[in-house]
């Protein structure tokens, strides 16, 4: 498949979504500016949530933005993709394309969408004072990197199975809900006993969620020994998925 085509289905997935809407494109500007908004006010205003610590009344806001905003690329990206074959399957029936690439759209959409929301993210960090170092933040794009190969490859996998279980579109909805509690993201693993923060180092997710909080809410580098772990996780998954899916490319094909 041509990469013209790709980014002409993320330009089409990314527009469409607001289609029909006055404000059109203009609500993915609005949506992360006000679910900041929200989460700042409930926690920090009226709640007045702030963790040990840290004596910022934005310290629970700027830790669980932190963790949210990745974490909603993340699952947006595997759900999404984990139904692409079925979602396209009129395209994929018109014009011969190789359909490992397909999910590519959806991994460059929801990029577009995580981008708006983390330059709002670092407005308001800007404006609360938040003390930052710029080139911490370099490393968000490889983090970013690794965490979307990671989530790229699952949804791949999930695509594949789901041409042929139809009943996995609601499954992964289901263990994504259930995979957020299980990652630190409202909560510190820091609180947690001995042995459930070392249960959560069997959880793939916490590797990229505790990047984040290192690199924003605690301004120091993150734990690169478990982002390599997680860089080889999702190439390895990734291989899988590929190995996977060319030994069915023919029963995808037909059951498509």
């Amino acid at each position: 498949m041509r990469s013209n085509l790709i980014l002409e289905l993320a330009k089409r997935d990314f527009t469409e979504r607001y289609a029909g809407s006055v404000l059109g494109v203009f609500w993915a500007f609005i949506w992360p500016l006000v679910m900041i908004a929200i989460y700042t006010l409930v926690f920090s205003r009226v709640m007045g949530a702030k963790l040990p610590g840290i004596s910022s009344v934005y310290s629970y806001s700027i830790y669980l933005i932190s963790g949210l905003l990745p974490w909603t690329a993340f699952t947006n990206t595997v759900t999404r993709a984990s139904t692409v074959f079925l979602d396209k399957r009129h395209l994929i029936s018109k014009v011969s394309m190789p359909l490992p690439r397909l999910p590519l759209y959806v991994v460059i959409s929801e990029t577009v969408t995580f981008v708006v929301s983390m330059s709002f993210y670092l407005l308001f960090m800007i404006l609360t004072g938040v003390p930052m170092t710029f080139k911490l933040l370099l490393l968000v794009p490889f983090v970013y990197a690794v965490q979307q190969i990671f989530a790229f490859s699952l949804g791949f996998l999930c695509a594949t199975l789901s041409v042929f279980l139809r009943d996995l579109r609601e499954l992964v909805s289901i263990i994504m809900q259930l995979w957020f509690w299980f990652t630190p993201i409202i909560y510190m693993k820091e609180l947690l006993p001995p042995f459930a923060q070392r249960l959560l180092l069997l959880n793939p997710a916490t590797y990229f969620i505790d990047a984040y909080h290192q690199i924003f809410f605690f301004d120091q580098l993150p734990n690169f020994q478990l982002l390599i772990v997680l860089t080889v996780m999702g190439h390895g998954l990734l291989l899988m998925a590929y190995t996977f899916f060319k030994k069915l490319e023919k029963e995808v094909r037909d059951f498509l």
